[in-house]
């Protein structure tokens, strides 16, 4: 068996290799004095095989024997147990990235108990992926984990189209304090309280919407998460300095989500 770059991962492909590369990890856990008995029952095999491929590393320079009961890898164990040791990382690194990251698998809050296997249909709630036992809705998958409601849930094999639309978003364009201009927090007050959720740039911002008795659902990374959330289904009231303006609307822009700019001027 090789990896993606070549190397020849005997110890994936042999048996034989698989078993003295478990040993050689058990004795230099257990070093000096190691039971036969022990490394048998860790990995599997009988006592007799345990001391037979002993033997064998001992007789290749890998392990080295001592009194009764008592040996130690050899730097040569210890630099062969490296190297196959390191082939095993690189391969497994290879399939994280490359095999199972191509794997599309969501995660989703169950409705239902949901048993793995099970086909789920899936709806947008709250700007969340929610997955219910049966096939009822638009858009259906394959849960891949169990969950009980409320939990969260691996689904893979989508089909069909979600039923729901983007967010809009609301941007409340603020003076900075450098430009002059100070703002009662009761201007903004009636747009909060038509909208899902509330995002502020800027420390002005922050100050203004803390003025009107409310807590910003988004303060860091704004531009990201205010278009993740409008992308998600929520509707987003942004209160942002006028230097932070632009940001967001170009990110919004790119992602062909709905925005509208509104202009309060100080006095």
């Amino acid at each position: 068996m090789s990896d993606a770059g070549g190397r020849d991962l005997s110890v994936l492909r042999h048996q034989r290799e698989a078993t003295r590369y478990r040993i050689l990890v058990e004795i230099a856990e257990r070093q000096p004095a190691v039971s036969q008995r022990e490394v048998a029952d860790a990995i599997g095999v009988t006592t007799q095989a345990v001391s037979d491929y002993v033997g064998d590393l001992v007789e290749e320079g890998f392990v080295r024997k001592g009194g009764r009961g008592r040996y130690r890898v050899t730097k040569e164990g210890v630099d062969w147990l490296i190297s196959r040791t390191d082939e095993l990382r690189a391969f497994t690194e290879h399939v994280a990235a490359e095999v199972v990251g191509e794997v599309d698998v969501e995660a989703a809050i169950a409705v239902d108990r949901i048993e793995e296997g099970q086909t789920v249909g899936l709806s947008m709630r709250d700007g969340v992926l929610h997955a219910a036992a049966g096939d009822g809705g638009g858009s259906t998958g394959r849960a891949v984990t169990d969950a009980d409601p409320g939990e969260a849930v691996g689904v893979t094999d989508f089909d069909g189209l979600l039923d729901y639309e983007p967010g809009t978003v609301t941007v409340l364009q603020i003076p900075s304090i450098t430009t002059g201009g100070r703002l009662d927090p009761a201007v903004v007050r009636d747009y909060i309280d038509d909208d899902d959720r509330v995002a502020v740039a800027g420390t002005e911002a922050l100050a203004l919407v803390r003025g009107a008795g409310v807590a910003p659902d988004l303060r860091f990374g704004t531009p990201v998460a205010v278009q993740e959330a409008a992308a998600r289904g929520l509707s987003i009231l942004l209160v942002a300095v006028d230097g932070e303006v632009s940001t967001h609307t170009d990110r919004l822009r790119e992602q062909g989500l709905a925005y509208d700019v509104v202009e309060l001027e100080g006095r």
